[in-house]
């Protein structure tokens, strides 16, 4: 088999950034003044997601040029984006969380950077000096006015450079996102977007009166909700970990499908061995108790799930975690196929009538996705596929922080071709070592 393990290389640790110019962009037009109606899936996302966006030098494509073109198009994007514009608010009479579209606008940063971009090395390694490459605004801004879009451009010795992102969760999923970028492309080219965003949250609304009809045990149920918690697969640890970037090729995802069939012919998608394949090494490698249950997170796009469908512009968060359970026992000696089996009866869980359920729950209480493990997929939302006018991107990753719970899969293409995926684990030495152990036996056993 292709797959291989990414040795821990030594890393860059100072990129060396200087920040030149910090400034805030507002909307090229005026935008109407009104809160922002958030659904129950958006106002569990309150943290920031950082994603890095790293280009090759272009000759016809400055960093200071692009960085012209950047500002402009994000202040014609935050016309109708005008959410984005904003701030979060919690409304006093109805205790919500919502945005304010005040227009006190987003942030632009120009930075730059020492290094070269091969004088980073794999990209597709995570590098927490990354986060030289994105800005926190708390600096900037009172701790009362943060903005929900920091963007910024470093650019590098070799004339490369890099889109740093900070945007609020509240504001995007990742497919919302991907849309956002494409409408910044069309109109960093001066074309029109891409496609047109929907803002309107209301189509998540929990319906009234609401109506629970599914257990949901995938969640966990808060009565309260003190500020800033999460859960515990979104919490950062502080222990010591090991970070492993483990490679897939085509080759091998091929060869767990064949895995799956069992004794039958079902037709397993890539996602949903791979998911099976990591869950299964994930529970195996803590300290072991056959009686044990262990729970696996997964993202489902709701789009396509309710009736009617979102419309393809949805702006907001439409993703919601699937789940599956089993003993360890189970995970240790059932077939492959049971586990695939397993995994994909989580996905087609989500119908629209449990949808509406679990949005429903968050009208009656507080919770957060509860699990030992979450898989979470960059694998075909395609960043990199966004065309800018200097191009597509050379890599796309998030800034990747200590969360021993969450598993990241990313495409191989920053890291020699399209063949296969990356697959980025952290945990603890001992279970690291487990994991590897693990995650090759059952690849290769027949």
């Amino acid at each position: 088999m292709g797959t291989s393990c990414v040795e821990s290389p030594s890393l860059v640790q100072d990129l060396k950034v200087t920040i030149h110019e910090t400034s805030t962009i507002f909307p090229s037009k005026e935008t109407e003044k009104k809160y922002l109606f958030l659904s129950n899936i958006d106002k569990v996302v309150t943290f920031d997601v950082d994603t890095v966006h790293f280009f090759s030098a272009n000759k016809d494509f400055s960093p200071q040029k692009v960085a012209e073109k950047l500002k402009k198009a994000l202040e014609d994007a935050l016309v109708c984006y005008d959410f984005l514009a904003g701030r979060l608010s919690l409304n006093p009479e109805t205790k919500r969380l919502e945005i304010d579209c005040n227009a006190k606008g987003a942030v632009f940063v120009v930075a730059s950077s020492e290094r070269k971009l091969i004088e980073i090395g794999d990209l597709a390694y995570p590098n927490p000096a990354f986060a030289h490459l994105v800005h926190k605004s708390e600096d900037f801004l009172k701790p009362t006015d943060l903005p929900l879009c920091t963007l910024q451009l470093t650019s590098f010795e070799c004339g490369g450079f890099a889109m740093g992102f900070t945007t609020s969760h509240t504001a995007f999923d990742g497919l919302s996102f991907k849309t956002f970028l494409d409408n910044l492309a069309a109109l960093a080219a001066n074309k029109p977007f891409a496609v047109i965003p929907c803002n309107d949250r209301h189509l998540l609304a929990a319906r009234s009166p609401p109506r629970v009809t599914f257990p949901h045990l995938e969640l966990i149920q808060l009565d309260y909700l003190p500020t800033g918690i999460e859960s515990s697969v979104f919490d950062a640890s502080n222990e010591e970990l090991d970070f492993r970037v483990l490679k897939l090729t085509s080759e091998d995802i091929l060869s767990l499908k064949e895995k799956a069939k069992g004794s039958t012919n079902a037709r397993a998608t890539g996602f949903n061995v791979i998911t099976a394949h990591i869950w299964r090494c994930k529970a195996l490698s803590a300290p072991y108790d056959p009686n044990r249950s262990s729970t696996i997170l997964f993202a489902v796009d709701i789009r396509s799930k309710l009736n009617p469908p979102l419309p393809k512009g949805f702006a907001g968060n439409a993703v919601l975690t699937a789940y599956a359970a089993a003993t360890c026992e189970e995970l240790e000696k059932s077939e492959f196929s049971r586990l695939v089996e397993m995994v994909k009866e989580g996905a087609e869980r989500m119908s629209d009538e449990y949808v509406r359920s679990i949005i429903d729950r968050g009208e009656v209480h507080d919770g957060f996705p509860h699990g030992d493990v979450l898989v979470s997929t960059w694998w075909r939302l395609g960043f990199e596929e966004v065309e800018y006018p200097w191009g597509k991107p050379k890599y796309c990753c998030p800034v990747v922080h200590h969360r021993k719970d969450i598993i990241l899969l990313f495409p191989s293409f920053g890291a020699g071709g399209n063949d296969g995926i990356n697959i980025i684990v952290a945990l603890p030495p001992k279970e690291m070592q487990k994991f590897e152990t693990l995650f090759h036996m059952f690849l290769n056993s027949v």
